[in-house]
């Protein structure tokens, strides 16, 4: 499934790029006076392929999984916060639910890999693929066919979404443990140092950083030889809601979603969907800069701009949610401004 969603993703249309900008730069104030609004507003269109678009329904989607490197003391929190969290998304009473209430925007709760099957939460999609993944430091995280089915459920969750509306997709995740399995992806694929992106995830000591850098640089000599392409790399170190989130990107692009991917976690499945296919990179909408020091190296060894730098480090899907309010606020700016003819103003050129 997967696999055929990524041939159907092309560059964006500069023809609609051109188009946008052409009804930007005729409204009602001075060229380019709205900085990163007008940017957004133009890539929803060329995205969209549509003169004047509108997001009638959004999703976030939160994946869970957990990871066996924790065993490995990587982090200050023990594995069954994650089952925890989950419990707290499905009441309603987390951070996302508050903020994704702000955007307007439902809340999906997936849990593709959580070593606790919460058999009695309702609510909760049940698609897990494995009770979390291996521990990265002794070998592979998880083995093709289990990256492949996460994968795909990403993908069927943007196309389900899109079935049902929902034109604005966000990633979201939960797993105690997860910004280790980010750094070493980060640093495979950027490439980057481990010690550069590798950050205190949910509040490491120095003494615990220096172990968290120690454990990824091991995990990613022992599966060298496995970490070929994308996908073996993404199956080597990587965890199945990121491979989940993957599969959401690819999914979201290949319909011409708009797809806000949140923040340190989400993007280094982003950026696994951009060695994919790097058309993917200009339908994604990367929603703030983590305070997790990896972010900004991935931010600028790819050149791209965040929507917003809050210093969030929390997950979830919280800076995607915000970022949402920002895309439909700059879109509405595209499609409700008055244009310089409407008001009788002859623009200087």
């Amino acid at each position: 499934m997967w696999k055929r969603d990524l041939k159907r993703i092309k560059p964006i249309s500069k023809k609609w790029l051109a188009l946008a900008n052409m009804r930007l730069d005729n409204l009602t104030k001075p060229r380019k006076s709205l900085g990163m609004l007008e940017e957004i507003a133009a890539r929803v269109v060329a995205i969209r392929e549509e003169e004047m678009p509108v997001i009638q329904r959004k999703e976030v989607f939160v994946f869970a999984g957990d990871h066996g490197v924790v065993s490995e003391g990587i982090s200050p929190y023990p594995q069954e916060v994650t089952g925890l969290m989950v419990r707290n998304f499905l009441q309603g009473g987390a951070a996302i639910n508050v903020l994704a209430r702000c955007a307007g925007a439902d809340v999906s709760i997936v849990d593709i890999g959580m070593k606790d099957d919460l058999t009695d939460a309702g609510g909760l999609i049940r698609k897990n693929v494995r009770r979390g993944t291996r521990n990265i430091a002794e070998g592979q995280a998880m083995t093709q066919e289990e990256t492949e089915k996460a994968i795909n459920t990403g993908v069927e969750m943007a196309e389900k979404a899109f079935a049902g509306g929902a034109l604005m997709v966000a990633t979201g995740e939960m797993g105690i443990g997860n910004t280790t399995p980010s750094s070493a992806l980060f640093s495979a694929l950027l490439p980057a140092a481990v010690k550069d992106v590798t950050g205190r995830g949910t509040g490491l000591d120095d003494t615990g950083l220096r172990h968290k850098v120690n454990v990824i640089r091991k995990a990613l000599e022992i599966n060298s030889q496995r970490m070929v392409d994308p996908f073996s790399i993404l199956s080597a170190v990587g965890g199945l809601e990121i491979a989940a989130l993957c599969g959401l990107c690819i999914g979201g692009a290949a319909r011409n979603m708009i797809v806000v991917v949140d923040g340190f976690i989400s993007s280094a499945a982003a950026l696994v969907a951009m060695r994919l296919n790097p058309a993917i990179k200009d339908r994604l909408f990367f929603s703030h800069q983590s305070s997790e020091k990896g972010h900004r190296v991935f931010f600028e060894k790819e050149g791209i701009r965040p929507i917003l730098d809050l210093g969030l480090r929390l997950g979830e899907g919280t800076g995607a949610a915000l970022a949402m309010q920002i895309i439909e606020s700059a879109l509405k700016v595209y499609r409700e401004m008055a244009t310089f003819e409407q008001v009788g103003i002859k623009p200087e050129t």
